[in-house]
């Protein structure tokens, strides 16, 4: 029985946790009693409460395990990864970073550690099915739409958040970069909405997000875009909210004291749209890959719709996320993937006989990808 660290007991680090509590030893790690106190029904997986932000924390109390996986915020999602790495301990993440993670990849090659990274749902689950068509087929356009949403769309948002709430904030600021003939090229974030229909859902709302990250470097595509989807209605309420100024980091002055825009609404929209260990939301997901195979013109479409289950209680971004990263988790652990380095899912996804396995661990978790071919 191999020894696992979580950090961040949230609601997919949780998942992710009791998971694979089923096969390994594990131990949570979080800053949050609460989050904590979530797992102590669980008598299999042993918790602690430490400050996940201090870098000389992390490296102490990792030296004992056999692997890491990392649930955290983007916000400290890296200096976590660093600290990790130069520990020497193999990792498999899923924080949704800012930085360019391809910067600590001489780093973990010199520790000889196998870091996985983007290890979510999408960017994960999105870059291993295309990784894996990568080394059958002559790719020419690669398609991703992906959204979590609530089952019971509440005003005025019709929204609530199943992971972390900041991480849902730069995805309507941060630039959107997409490939357009083989180039790279910005995008304003909310930009370029069109209206798409799904089964089970209806019509959501697809914009522009900048959700292709790790592909734009390991991918020589002519087209390639990720979207997000929400109900129709949110984008234009977000496109207010930061042209008015709310989403903006610069602190300004009121009654002489200095407050920055987006803590403030941060504070007010949190509230409205955390949700709740219980309530009901789904996940949906297109991925469209179109090019040629042994000659042929070829279309791959996956079709991915998942709810939350009542059983255990679980999310469906928790489980479509946490799921995918205990996959690849038992992957690495069990030796099936061992490439040294930092490596994006598409890099687990070409690696002959990981996707299937991916996949076959998913559908006995009953979250099953339609696929169809053209």
């Amino acid at each position: 029985m191999k020894k696992i660290v979580v950090f961040g007991a949230g609601l997919i680090g949780k998942a992710i946790a009791i998971d694979l509590s089923s096969r390994h030893k594990v131990t949570a790690v979080d800053a949050n009693a609460d989050n904590l106190q979530k797992l102590y029904t669980q008598p299999s997986i042993q918790t602690v409460q430490l400050d996940l932000s201090d870098p000389n924390s992390i490296q102490e109390i990792i030296s004992d395990y056999d692997l890491v996986v990392g649930a955290l915020p983007s916000m400290i999602g890296f200096q976590t990864l660093k600290a990790v790495i130069e520990a020497g301990k193999n990792i498999v993440d899923i924080s949704f970073l800012p930085e360019d993670p391809f910067e600590l990849d001489e780093l973990a090659k010199g520790k000889n550690v196998t870091a996985v990274v983007d290890c979510g749902v999408a960017p994960g689950m999105s870059n291993m099915i295309l990784g894996y068509h990568h080394e059958k087929m002559q790719i020419e356009k690669f398609d991703c739409m992906v959204g979590g949403l609530p089952v019971v769309r509440t005003w005025p948002y019709k929204y609530k958040a199943p992971f972390s709430p900041v991480d849902v904030l730069e995805e309507y600021t941060r630039p959107a970069r997409i490939v357009e003939n083989g180039e790279v090229v910005t995008k304003p974030a909310l930009s370029e909405l069109e209206l798409v229909d799904f089964d089970h859902v209806g019509t959501l709302e697809a914009f522009n997000t900048d959700g292709l990250r790790t592909l734009l470097k390991t991918m020589r595509i002519s087209f390639m875009r990720e979207r997000t989807l929400r109900y129709n209605g949110h984008v234009e309420l977000m496109k207010v909210l930061r042209e008015t100024g709310f989403f903006n980091k610069e602190p300004i002055e009121i009654d002489n004291q200095k407050i920055s825009p987006i803590d403030l609404t941060a504070k007010l929209l949190f509230p409205k749209w955390k949700l709740a260990e219980d309530d009901e939301e789904f996940t949906v997901m297109r991925i469209e890959i179109e090019g040629t195979e042994n000659g042929e013109r070829k279309k791959v479409v996956y079709d991915l719709f998942d709810r939350y289950d009542r059983e255990k209680q679980t999310s469906s971004m928790a489980r479509t996320t946490g799921y995918t990263c205990t996959a690849v988790a038992n992957l690495v652990l069990g030796g099936e993937y061992t490439r040294q380095g930092i490596s994006p899912p598409e890099y687990v996804g070409a690696e002959e006989g990981c996707f299937e396995r991916v996949m076959e661990y998913l559908k006995e978790r009953n979250i099953e990808y339609k696929q169809v071919e053209a």
